[in-house]
């Protein structure tokens, strides 16, 4: 009874314990929602406010250029002079479709259109007068103006940006250029989440940029009579009226609108535009919904659950204790191993590490740091991190390097030359962020400095082969230019095989070359055939090549094999019909020049080409295995550190958790930049699982990169050397690059197919297309480079395109026997 009894108390209690818990679980998941909510919120607002900055400012250096030019100034000055007209016209026009903006126009000293890059449309500008324009006004005075307003012509929202355009002679203003952005390319850019608003005041509150439309024009807070005329005078947004939104702004960051919904509300001003404010709200109830939706779909069977399992549990509770007890012993002494392995791998990372102060002395280094440069802690700390400089590497450092870092607060891939403390130089590339204080001022740095002395030595390697390739290109160039040449002229003693036939295939005529070769002479030779001088399957190969000549009427080259004494010779055969006066085919012609040298040193520069691809291939992933390996490693320690931090401060210093958490998102977006470089430079799924699912990641990241549409198609294919997966997969990455460079396409197809005895890749787009007339004065679509890559797995390139009807890259390779075992 009383076993019974404990077991009852023990239940209830459980059941107690358990929605306490939860009540008290869903209470802490809110406010930590709520703080993290809080905390991402003014950094979402700091970046749209940079964005929004930028793009309001965007467009002022345009204008200005635009205002300075010959042809503008002209225009006020010559009003009816055709060219100029036509000239102006064709300048405003390029700038409006260069920039991307809405329009660009020109006005006299009295404030009326002259010219405008919309002349042709129903709401042309040409001979509208927009003097009153603040932005007109204020181009007189303090040049360059912008001017932010609903356009009364086009009645479409934009920021205007004006220039003077001034008398070249006297310097007395002519006129005003202006250029006009469209807002809506700012909304595009704002891109809100579930539950976030976006938007921009001016001085009175009025809202002229919103991510919710049925906000615009309204005001945040109510008008009077006045100030709505004032603001109509204005015309700066439209006719009104101007309406309140019914928007309640507290003090404490929160607002409540009239619907009783409940937001996170900051707001920052625009620098340039006084009065002006960038608001950024945020639902509370879906931040209380993100925490509460899937606890409530999680706890409500795991109550029910649990009361069903409470009575079992207690049962059996006594029994678990000891091994529970046990287990926890252990999973005690792996936790203190774990850390013990943590601890070891921070300090054995090898990266050098080091952060200095806001007066660029050294405060803290790694212990691979002081390793690699021989230093102890106390010989480096408190010095200036140039003194481990060389001078040029100093000079650098002092006059660009460190003002850049100071003003923008980051550096990446810095090339510095350090000095060890044994007099030795090592080549290191640099990378740093920036920790800043309350008041946003830089007070140290974190850096990570990767030797890159060896990679140096590496590429130096490379250059000097690729520049002994060069001279052996140009040495195999003129043995081809000198033997081109001997060529010419089919002599007696030429080296070349010279044959003549009738339409029947028999030999009328042979030079002395092909007499030693064949061991027979001109006259016992006239009038035979192939069949009569050599094997049946050599003869009928060359019998069929020489009839195709004469029934096709043309001409042809092909490769044939002739018998020497001492080894067996390729030749390259030239054939070509023969005709009487009539036009009649009388016969055909055979030159064939002993190739055979030629084609070895072919094979041989073609061996050496693929040696210097393998060894960029192989530096590629080194350099990619290094990226991953150890400043991957580096970096997610940082991030476990710092989250640590976060968690550990959260209780005793608040703004201190926030400023390591910031630091861990940090670390998290520098990982992941890390671990795209490294794919980019080397995708281990190309070695860990083959070329289709290295193609299949190719393109899907190719469309998360670029937005544009990407299809994969492919069959099942052979196992592939690795030479021919790292030709195709490079192929395909290239032909990607140039879509995303130069196509403007929206769409592009990549297909991987097996046909008969070959593979075939295909890759084509729906873009802008070229004309192949200027394919050869191209210089950076790297066709070349794929040509040569198809060239030394024995295949071959063909690139198909049209201006407006895209571009289609085709890649065929033979397949040998042992290949074709698939996937």
């Amino acid at each position: 009874m009383r076993l019974r009894t404990i077991l009852l108390v023990l239940s209830l209690l459980a059941f107690l314990s358990a929605s306490v818990g939860g009540f008290l679980f869903y209470a802490t998941l809110r406010s930590d929602a709520i703080t993290d909510a809080e905390r991402r919120a003014v950094s979402r607002l700091a970046m749209i406010h940079k964005n929004i900055d930028a793009f309001l400012s965007e467009n002022v250096k345009p204008v200005e250029t635009l205002a300075g030019l010959k042809e503008l100034r002209l225009r006020l000055i010559y009003r009816d002079d055709k060219k100029i007209q036509q000239q102006t016209n064709q300048i405003l026009d390029h700038f409006q479709i260069s920039l991307k903006t809405d329009v660009c126009y020109l006005m006299d000293q009295t404030g009326l259109t002259v010219a405008s890059s919309n002349r042709n449309a129903k709401d042309s500008f040409v001979g509208k007068n927009f003097s009153f324009r603040p932005y007109f006004k204020q181009a007189f005075k303090t040049p360059p103006a912008t001017y932010l307003a609903l356009g009364t012509t086009s009645k479409r929202r934009g920021v205007y940006f004006s220039y003077p355009v001034h008398d070249e002679v006297n310097g007395h203003i002519l006129g005003v250029a202006v250029i006009k952005t469209p807002i809506e390319n700012i909304e595009k850019e704002l891109g809100t989440m579930t539950g976030e608003m976006v938007m921009v005041t001016d001085p009175h509150g009025v809202i002229f940029i919103s991510t919710r439309k049925d906000w615009l024009y309204h005001v945040l807070e109510p008008l009077s009579s006045h100030e709505k005329d004032k603001i109509g005078r204005s015309r700066q947004f439209g006719e009104g009226p101007w309406n309140w939104v019914g928007l309640t702004i507290h003090n404490n960051n929160s607002a409540i609108d009239k619907e009783n919904q409940a937001y996170l509300f900051h707001q920052k001003d625009l620098i340039a535009y006084p009065g002006w404010k960038v608001l950024h709200l945020q639902n509370l109830k879906t931040i209380a919904d993100s925490v509460s939706r899937p606890l409530i779909r999680i706890i409500g069977p795991v109550i029910l659950a649990l009361c069903f399992l409470i009575g079992t549990a207690v049962f059996f509770l006594y029994r678990r204790a000891s091994s529970e007890l046990i287990g926890r012993r252990n999973a005690e002494v792996a936790l203190r191993e774990s850390e013990e392995r943590y601890r070891s791998l921070y300090h054995d990372t090898p990266a050098m590490l080091h952060s200095i102060d806001d007066k660029g002395k050294l405060i803290s280094i790694s212990d691979y740091w002081t390793e690699a440069m021989g230093y102890s802690r106390e010989e480096v700390i408190g010095k200036p991190l140039t003194d481990f400089f060389t001078p040029e590497s100093r000079i650098y450092a002092q006059k660009t390097v460190f003002p850049a870092f100071f003003n923008t607060g980051f550096c990446k891939d810095v090339p510095y030359r350090f000095i060890k403390k044994d007099g030795k130089v090592i080549d290191v590339l640099l990378s740093a962020v920036a920790v800043r204080d309350k008041k946003d001022k830089i007070i140290r740095s974190l850096a990570v400095s990767v030797d890159v002395t060896e990679r140096k030595k590496a590429e130096e390697a490379l250059r000097g082969a690729k520049e002994q390739l060069s001279r052996y290109s140009k040495d195999l160039e003129r043995q081809v230019k000198e033997r081109t040449r001997e060529i010419t002229s089919i002599l007696k003693y030429t080296p070349d095989v010279v044959y003549i036939k009738d339409l029947q295939g028999c030999y009328l005529l042979i030079n002395r070359r092909y007499e030693e070769i064949i061991g027979q002479s001109v006259d016992s030779i006239r009038g035979s055939k192939d069949i009569d001088i050599f094997p049946p399957e050599t003869a009928a190969l060359r019998m069929s090549n020489d009839q195709g000549v004469i029934d096709q009427g043309r001409p042809l080259q092909v490769e044939e094999q002739f018998q020497h004494s001492d080894e067996l010779h390729v030749y390259l055969s030239v054939k070509f019909p023969l005709y009487d006066e009539s036009g009649a085919i009388t016969g055909m012609c055979n030159i064939s020049t002993d190739i055979t040298a030629e084609k070895k040193a072919r094979d041989q520069l073609r061996r050496l080409s693929a040696g210097v691809m393998a060894d960029h291939e192989a530096e590629r992933a080194a350099i990619a295995r290094e990226l991953h390996d150890e400043l991957g490693q580096v970096l997610t320690a940082l991030r476990m550190d710092s989250a640590w931090m976060a968690d550990r401060l959260k209780q005793t210093d608040y703004e201190a958790s926030l400023r390591a958490g910031a630091m861990r998102d940090l670390i998290d977006k520098n990982i992941e930049d890390v671990r795209g470089l490294a794919i980019r430079l080397r995708p281990g799924i190309l070695d860990d699982l083959g070329l289709v699912d290295a193609l299949e990641w190719l393109t899907t990241d190719f469309e998360k990169r670029t937005e544009i549409t990407s299809v994969f198609e492919h069959e099942s294919v052979p196992t592939l050397i690795n030479t021919v997966s790292t030709a195709i997969y490079r192929i395909t990455q290239e032909a990607l690059t140039n879509v995303g460079r130069h196509a403007g396409a929206d769409h592009v197809t990549v297909r991987f197919l097996k046909n008969n005895r070959h593979l075939t890749l295909a890759v084509f787009d729906d873009g802008q297309g070229f004309s192949m007339e200027s394919l050869a004065q191209a210089e950076g679509l790297g066709i070349v480079g794929m040509q040569e890559r198809a060239s030394l797995v024995g295949g071959t390139l063909k690139v198909t395109s049209a201006p407006g009807q895209g571009t289609r890259i085709d890649l065929t390779i033979p397949l040998s026997e042992q290949e074709d075992n698939p996937l």
